[in-house]
């Protein structure tokens, strides 16, 4: 069974931006998810984890690898799925595939092979082992690339924003496939998607702003604000009105009106009905508010 370990990760750019500022974070096996508003600091920590670039300050370490000091022997045990996957797209998946386990070290041609046909088979692509990527799908594409990040028995797997762009469909065709994958090796799968988590992971954390600002089980997180979550449909002219007097997590439009979820330990009135929390609202409370505490 294999363990990622994160202690007091942290990375500055030279722009000034702290991109990671200590993060401590362990994980199992299993799918992990990652969760966070776009420029929370995901990718920074998916490219560390990944040896793409350096941090300032702080270790990770997985099944005894010095991940920061060792990079060449974790990446003999890590499968990476980037958020832009970048292809060649006049080759077929078949020649990819076989390119990258050539990349990375299977050098007995009919052991590739086999290798090969495993993958394509288990993100049921087989049949189109021969086609050109560039008359791929999203979902296909990404199939393709999931393909190559199980190239090599990996240890730790590494999504990002795996599902952005995909249809229902393509969705929900890549969240059986990540499943499966999960059982065996640390999966970690970065996202703004809060289905993805939801759907796929047991842990999970949620990053803003380059920090940790939750971590633990999403149930657990959705009980914590059991019977402390309220909705109402607002004029669009009142919002600001009800910001100042109530703890907002979230608005979204409903039959052109502001549907409002707000925080309360107790009955607030005015209107209000109590609802089941979910985890959209765990999200949102932990990114908009700096008042509760979950």
């Amino acid at each position: 069974m294999s363990k990622l370990t994160i202690s007091q990760l942290s990375k500055t750019y030279p722009n000034g931006v702290k991109a990671l500022d200590n993060i401590n974070l362990e994980i199992d096996n299993g799918m992990f998810g990652l969760l966070g508003p776009n420029g929370a600091g995901k990718s920074s920590l998916m490219r560390t984890l990944a040896t793409l670039q350096e941090a300032d300050t702080g270790s990770a370490q997985l099944d005894g690898i010095d991940i920061l000091n060792q990079p060449d022997e974790l990446r003999k045990v890590l499968g990476y799925l980037p958020q832009e996957f970048g292809v060649y797209p006049r080759i077929t998946a078949e020649q990819l595939l076989d390119h990258m386990a050539i990349l990375k070290g299977i050098s007995k041609k009919s052991e590739r092979k086999e290798m090969v046909k495993y993958l394509l088979d288990k993100v049921n692509l087989y049949d189109k082992r021969s086609k050109a990527i560039k008359g791929f799908s999203g979902g296909m594409k990404q199939r393709v690339g999931i393909a190559q990040a199980l190239i090599g028995d990996p240890k730790l797997i590494i999504v990002d924003e795996p599902t952005a762009g995909l249809d229902p469909s393509e969705r929900n065709r890549f969240y059986n496939l990540l499943a499966d994958v999960g059982e065996k090796v640390v999966v970690i799968l970065s996202t703004h998607i809060v289905d993805d988590v939801r759907e796929l992971c047991t842990n999970m954390a949620i990053m803003n702003l380059g920090e940790i600002v939750f971590k633990g089980a999403p149930q657990a997180a959705i009980e914590d604000l059991s019977g402390k979550v309220y909705q109402k449909i607002v004029q669009r002219e009142e919002l600001d009105n009800y910001a100042k007097e109530y703890s907002i997590i979230s608005n979204k439009m409903v039959g052109g009106k502001p549907l409002i979820h707000i925080f309360s330990d107790s009955n607030p009135g005015d209107g209000f009905e109590q609802v089941q929390p979910n985890l959209e609202d765990v999200f949102f409370s932990k990114i908009n508010t700096s008042n509760i505490l979950v």
